[in-house]
């Protein structure tokens, strides 16, 4: 009789075909009152094939024992930049750009196999090729398994964000800004390769993960045995808070987190890594250069790295407020000389249209040495943010005055610079 009912109701709703597309079959049904509630569930959970906005398609073997998910997401980004001028005719600028590019083009995968404690993960970020070579550390980013024997004791094997900044950590796809902080860029370690102990404990008051980790960064082994560990700890005393900037639940409680991070790795300099502080934007890479004759370190030395972070969100009722802070140190074995840095960044978002339309604020501050004069690196950003479907759909606008004193700024140290920045970004999942 279900059957008869169902064919009977495809036969209504095939004239709304058009209207139908954006919704299930079963949904449709439901709403026209052809079949109950209960009905619906039945039909939704005997199903072997999904789809859901964000969640991509998703297929699943009648045991729930195997299942699939297949998405994507696209990131298409604009950028402006307005460089400063220099009325200094021995100074050289560089020139002002105008840039198209496909920042984040990734293939999803997710499911569990054999048991639905037994998960996994891939993302292949196409957007990483150019040229015909791989660049920002390769394709393959988060690729990984995870075992839950408890909540409270998840154990995951293979290549992940390393746990430290709550900002990294949060997807790319649901952040305020069109990207995180220079700050976050800085001290992210980026992704690396490991193993992971991970858990949710009292109810998820606490979250904690502990990794071991190969310690060069993504796609990217070594065979010492000179490996990182990275640590994390959250309190979430009003209920989980969400790795997403934006309240765009609108919060009827408020919701309060508190977060620490610790990174840890030996690095030999001149040793191939794929880490992000000794990236040219990060702070190792931008504070060495600075490094006076008494801190120098020695050629091929091994350096010690320690990192810290700590964290803190707040969101009610569409408003949220992030910050963290974060100090790292390099410290040479031989030599015992010390590279400091220090910075953080603070934001807040408030919805003007309730779960469409979000203005927001952030400051943000780097000292990559803090042994020296006039190297700091400050940014005042504004944006403004349009959520079509949620993080599934949704355009975004940014405006940065990007402030570098002398030290690190594009004319060799010899004026700081107010550059503008402009930016416009158009994201979808699938």
């Amino acid at each position: 009789m279900k059957k008869l009912f169902l064919l009977a109701g495809a036969l209504v709703v095939a004239s709304q075909a058009g209207q139908a597309s954006a919704k299930s079959l079963e949904d449709v049904l439901k709403e026209k009152g052809v079949i109950t509630e209960e009905d619906y569930k039945e039909i939704v959970k005997s199903s072997p094939i999904k789809f859901k906005p964000g969640e991509g398609v998703n297929f699943t073997s009648s045991d729930g024992k195997f299942s699939s998910s297949i998405g994507a997401s696209y990131q298409i980004r604009y950028t402006l930049m307005d460089l400063d001028a220099v009325n200094d005719s021995a100074t050289k600028h560089a020139q002002d750009s105008s840039k198209f590019e496909l920042k984040r083009i990734k293939l999803l995968l997710n499911g569990n196999a054999y048991s639905p404690d037994l998960t996994y993960k891939m993302s292949i970020n196409f957007a990483n090729i150019a040229g015909g070579t791989t660049s920002n550390g390769g394709l393959l980013e988060e690729t990984w398994m995870n075992y839950k024997l408890l909540n409270e004791v998840q154990f995951r094997f293979g290549q992940d964000k390393v746990q430290f900044a709550r900002q990294y950590i949060t997807p790319s796809t649901a952040q305020q800004f069109v990207d995180q902080s220079v700050v976050t860029a800085a001290f992210a370690p980026g992704y690396d390769t490991g193993v992971t102990i991970l858990g949710k404990v009292a109810g998820g008051l606490f979250n904690y993960s502990i990794s071991g980790l190969g310690g060069v960064g993504q796609n990217t082994y070594r065979s010492t045995t000179d490996n990182a560990f990275a640590a994390r700890l959250t309190i979430d005393p009003f209920g989980y808070v969400k790795y997403s900037e934006a309240d765009l639940d609108s919060s009827a409680k408020p919701l309060w987190s508190l977060g620490s991070s610790y990174f840890r790795d030996t690095i030999y300099i001149g040793e191939t890594n794929n880490l992000g502080f000794t990236k040219s934007t990060g702070w190792y890479g931008i504070g060495s250069p600075l490094m006076t004759a008494a801190q120098k370190f020695s050629s091929g030395e091994a350096l010690d790295f320690n990192s810290f972070g700590v964290d803190t969100v707040f969101k009610w009722h569409g408003l949220s407020a992030t910050g963290e802070y974060f100090f790292g140190q390099a410290e040479g074995q031989t030599s015992g000389h010390k590279l400091r840095a220090e910075g953080f960044y603070g934001q807040v978002g408030y919805f003007v249209i309730p779960q469409k339309v979000e203005l927001a604020y952030r400051y943000s501050y780097l000292d990559p040495n803090r042994d020296i004069a006039n190297d700091h690196w400050v940014e005042n950003s504004i944006a403004a943010s349009w959520y079509i479907n949620n993080h599934n759909l949704k355009l975004q606008a940014d405006y940065t005055n990007v402030h570098k004193q002398a030290a690190i700024a594009s004319t060799s140290g010899i004026h700081p610079t107010d550059d503008q920045q402009v930016r416009f970004q158009a994201q979808i999942l699938f």
